[in-house]
């Protein structure tokens, strides 16, 4: 509808509107000519309406304050401006017009509706279900003002003038279960245990197949620590309708508070599976009962066998299959992870982050040709995803191809939007490692650079930057200063303890290279790299300890230390530099 049409649709309406609530009450003659003063008023009043309808409100609260000026005894504009004020929730202003509407027309119901609905705004609960009574009054039909004053009365705990008028719809209604239902809360915030009962057991034997109102029942026995009783209505409940969501949920919900864990996910587990929920409920149920396992191993392991059995059950639907694939990664089976994430993506391919998902999988260096191969499809469905790029860069990384991987990395550099540091950080740390490996120093020390400017304060980056600068003997003061802040940033961390070491042997402080090294042993206990244990025996020989050296240099090679230099070393039980 265009701007035309759309104003002439307003100008009839407002016409009618105005019609509707200037028409005269007195019996005179509708051709009697209108004063100047009425005139104006019903040119406002129009105009107000208009704005109203165009949503500009500051304009037609101005022009209905003309308007009751001008004809203070006409009861419609004060209505308006009520409404008016009640979207601007300024209560005040919409009682204080309100009232004056109903002080002028007191048999008007939506004068008073209104005002019903003010003072339910104003938390006057008891004040606005006596409004809506006197409604219901006036309007015998009409049950929504007995239900609406019954719900008010409620909020202002006035049970019991609550439960006579739901009493009274229960009698006057074959349609009677909207208003149990409200008896059925009532009594339970009242905790009276044994009307709330008569109610629920009312609604079981009205609607049989309805397994929420058995849950509600047993759970009313066990608020109130009864859980034998509670049992008894489930197991009732069960004959009749045995795959009910509702009482499978209330059996698990009861199972939960008698901390029986075992029968919780029993049936959390009939849950998950039943097929009458739609995937997406499953799925936050299984979502649950993952959270429910923490820690506990074998809750966990519970959690990916009914996972599994979901995958099964909707081997169609690709969301099952993904959120299966990211339980198995956080139950460290990446493989079989890696397995999920192409069953859901050979279903919809359409979601970036499954492939994002399934690269992560295999940013192992044996999985170097699946990260490339998986990373090309995701790249030609999504060119321009940033992430896509890195990854196949880090594929060709793993497999030594530097000059692939430096063009897909530079790529995602590009391709990155501003805003998220952290990861352009990463991508440009990543470039800087795979040139040093490459031997393109300049080119490593300017990514590098740049990484570092963006995440000053990363200490991953600080300590691999210096133990690379260590190794090639330049920048050392740089490199010492760097690999100290990544300690002040996490202390205590092997892997950093040691580039530290190294650093300070590089400079020739051999005994403050010993104390480190030795730190960085004792931290990383039995899972000690051999590579620490070359350095301390480095260390050692330099303190003129050959023995100390010749002892170190074998535990290295015990730990698997494949360096050719160390079999040298132990051969010649010398240390070259």
């Amino acid at each position: 509808m265009n701007l035309l049409s759309r104003r002439g649709v307003i100008h009839i309406a407002v016409t009618l509107l105005t019609a509707c609530f200037y028409l005269p009450s007195t019996g005179q003659d509708l051709k009697i000519p209108l004063t100047r003063t009425e005139d104006k008023a019903d040119s406002m009043y129009y105009d107000a309406i208009k704005a109203r309808m165009l949503d500009d409100d500051k304009l037609a609260v101005s022009l209905l304050q003309g308007v009751v000026a001008l004809k203070p005894e006409e009861a419609a504009p004060y209505y308006d401006l009520a409404k008016l004020y009640i979207k601007d929730k300024n209560v005040s202003k919409a009682t204080e017009y309100i009232k004056k509407a109903i002080a002028l027309n007191d048999k008007n119901k939506w004068y008073k509706e209104q005002y019903a609905n003010i003072l339910g705004m104003d938390n006057n609960y008891s004040e606005a279900a006596d409004v809506y009574s006197q409604l219901a009054k006036d309007e015998k039909r009409n049950n929504d003002y007995l239900f609406k004053a019954a719900l008010n009365y409620e909020r202002a705990d006035k049970h019991k003038e609550a439960l006579a008028i739901l009493d009274q719809l229960i009698a006057k209604t074959s349609d009677d279960e909207p208003y149990l239902q409200q008896e059925l809360q009532i009594y339970r915030n009242m905790n009276d245990l044994d009307n709330a009962a008569k109610v629920a057991q009312r609604l079981i034997e009205e609607n049989p197949t309805t397994g929420r109102y058995y849950a509600l029942m047993a759970e009313l026995y066990d608020i109130n620590k009864q859980p034998e009783k509670a049992m008894e209505i489930y197991n009732k409940a069960q004959k009749q309708l045995p795959d009910d969501v509702g009482i499978q949920y209330g059996i698990a919900d009861h199972y939960k508070r008698i901390n029986d864990s075992a029968k919780y996910v029993e049936y959390l587990k009939k849950l998950v599976l039943n097929k009458g929920l739609d995937a997406e409920t499953q799925i936050g149920m299984l979502v649950e009962l993952m959270q429910e396992a923490g820690d506990d191993s074998l809750k966990k392991k519970e959690a990916v066998n009914i996972a599994a059995s979901l995958a099964a059950q909707r081997v169609d639907n690709s969301q099952v299959q993904d959120i299966y694939g990211q339980i198995l990664i956080m139950n460290g089976k990446t493989e079989e992870a890696a397995v999920q994430f192409k069953k859901s993506l050979a279903i919809d391919q359409a979601h970036f982050d499954v492939w994002q998902r399934l690269l992560s999988a295999y940013t192992a260096k044996k999985d170097a040709d699946s990260l490339i191969f998986y990373s090309e499809k995701a790249i030609r469905l999504f060119p321009n995803q940033a992430l896509a790029h890195f990854l196949n860069g880090l594929g060709h990384m793993n497999k030594k191809d530097y000059t692939g991987a430096a063009k897909a990395i530079n790529r995602a550099i590009d391709l990155q939007p501003d805003g998220n540091a952290g990861l352009q950080a990463e991508m440009y740390s990543t470039l800087g490692d795979l040139y040093y490996m490459d031997k393109q120093y300049v080119q490593s020390d300017s990514s590098y650079a740049r990484a570092m400017r963006l995440q000053p304060n990363d200490a991953s980056m600080l300590n691999n930057y210096s133990y690379y600068l260590s190794e090639r003997g330049v920048r050392l003061e740089e490199a010492e200063k760097m690999s100290k802040h990544s300690l002040e940033l996490r202390p205590n961390e092997p892997t950093f303890l040691d580039t530290y070491a190294w650093i300070l042997f590089k400079m020739g402080k051999y005994d403050k290279a010993k104390e480190y090294e030795e730190q960085a042993i004792a931290g990383s206990k039995e899972s000690a790299d051999g590579t620490l244990y070359e350095h301390l025996g480095d260390i050692y020989y330099k303190l003129n300890n050959a023995d100390k050296a010749m002892e170190n240099w074998k535990k290295a090679k015990e730990k698997g230390n494949d360096n050719p230099e160390l079999d040298k070393k132990i051969k010649d039980k010398k240390l070259y530099e």
